[in-house]
């Protein structure tokens, strides 16, 4: 048994140490191909790994030369204008032209609301133009007609008050000649008085004739008669004064009306004037009138893609009602949000390659703005670090990109919202 387990001991110990011969064979070849290597082969594969590792490090070397004069960012899309059509005036729709996602070009008819309503405004409104331009003409005649007619009044009534004048002038000198006259025939009715009380006892003593007598009172009669009609002639004489007088104020009076004839004239070309604001006015209104009739057409203001239409047929709209969406593909733009960290050297007017995402394509630009305010700024809850839980976070400032070749987009790939990789060169 001892020989055995000597024979399976030595059997195993040969299995632990059999080696394969072709194994060897190929060590001792490498082997003696290392020995047999000269040194001039071992210097030149050294200088091949060396060559090597220095033309990575000057890849790597202009890779980052190259890179350092360039800045992108991953956080990018297209912009556009994407402008809501609301209703400019009230009405029911009676003509829907367009679908979601339809293509339409500028002025083309989208809806179209009732006119009737605003053709029958503007019908008023031209009615009251030409009723307001007939009250203008015909305030603007009775300008001159005033102006002539005041001035024919103040000459008319000059002349009545100078004429006044000289008929108070007669009236009382008439007055003074009556005045005159009564003390005259009172003087004489006094002498013929007394010659008939002189002649009363001569009378009676037969000393003069009854014949001399009677015609001495007939005399005092006679006298005492042109007394009153004296008195009576002043008095008229005093009434024809103040006829006078009244004339003259009366002429007086038609006099200042007429010299009030300039503020008539004013008074009549303010009417004028009044008459011409009412006439722009009802124009105003004729212009208004046309305006609301021409909104009731609702056409494209460019060319570009419908989106959200919320209106249908026989709806009625109110002012300012939202009925469709309209997005430009002209006139797009880049938002590219680029860290803080690469705005260093960045401004505008730097070259931009613009590389889409969706197409795999790249399009020329430049940097046309640099945002005010970082984006957290400018978000809806911006962020507080007053309140001591400060972290620094880099941040992100949004620059405007504009493409500036406008060609390059006439296929209307673009869209708002795409993603796009800017790489702007900065130096």
């Amino acid at each position: 048994m001892a020989d055995e387990k000597a024979q399976q001991g030595g059997g195993h110990g040969d299995t632990q140490v059999e080696r394969d011969p072709n194994r060897d064979a190929t060590q001792e070849h490498r082997t003696d191909e290392t020995q047999t290597e000269s040194p001039q082969q071992r210097s030149r594969k050294r200088f091949y790994i060396m060559g090597g590792v220095l033309l990575l490090i000057l890849l790597a070397g202009l890779y980052w030369l190259h890179a350092r004069h360039y800045e992108d960012t991953d956080d990018a899309q297209v912009d556009g204008h994407l402008d809501q059509i609301s209703a400019r005036v009230a009405g029911h729709i009676i003509q829907v032209n367009v679908e979601d996602n339809a293509m339409v070009q500028q002025g083309q008819v989208l809806a179209v609301i009732d006119p009737a309503d605003y053709q029958v405004a503007l019908q008023q409104a031209e009615a009251q133009v030409a009723a307001s331009q007939a009250n203008y003409e015909a305030s603007s005649v009775n300008v001159p007609i005033t102006g002539i007619n005041t001035g024919a009044t103040l000459s008319s009534a000059g002349s009545d008050v100078q004429a006044s004048v000289g008929e108070i002038d007669q009236a009382k000198k008439q007055l003074d000649a009556a005045q005159a006259r009564v003390v005259s025939a009172v003087a004489a009715a006094k002498k013929a008085q007394l010659d008939v009380d002189r002649y009363t006892p001569l009378v009676q003593r037969d000393v003069i004739s009854k014949q001399q007598y009677d015609a001495a009172i007939a005399t005092a009669d006679q006298t005492q008669a042109q007394v009153q009609e004296a008195r009576a002639n002043v008095i008229a004489a005093e009434a024809a004064v103040r006829v006078s007088n009244d004339r003259f104020r009366q002429s007086q009076a038609r006099l200042l009306d007429a010299q009030s004839g300039p503020q008539q004239v004013a008074e009549q070309r303010a009417k004028a004037d009044q008459a011409a604001g009412q006439v722009k006015q009802a124009q105003a209104q004729v212009a208004q009138a046309k305006l609301n009739l021409s909104y009731a057409t609702i056409v494209a203001p460019y060319a570009g893609i419908v989106n959200k239409k919320n209106i249908e047929l026989g709806e009625n709209v109110s002012i300012g009602q939202n009925m469709m969406t309209i997005i430009s593909l002209d006139d797009l733009w880049v938002t590219a949000n680029f860290k803080e960290t690469q705005l260093r050297y960045m401004q505008p007017g730097q070259a931009v390659t613009i590389h889409v995402d969706a197409y795999g394509r790249d399009y020329k630009g430049k940097v046309t703005q640099i945002g005010g305010a970082t984006g957290s700024r400018l978000s809806l809850f911006p962020p507080e670090n007053a309140t001591g839980n400060y972290v620094k976070v880099v941040q992100r400032i949004p620059v405007r990109i504009d493409f500036t070749d406008k060609n390059e987009n006439k296929d209307h790939l673009l869209r708002p919202g795409l993603s796009v990789t800017p790489t702007v060169k900065v130096r």
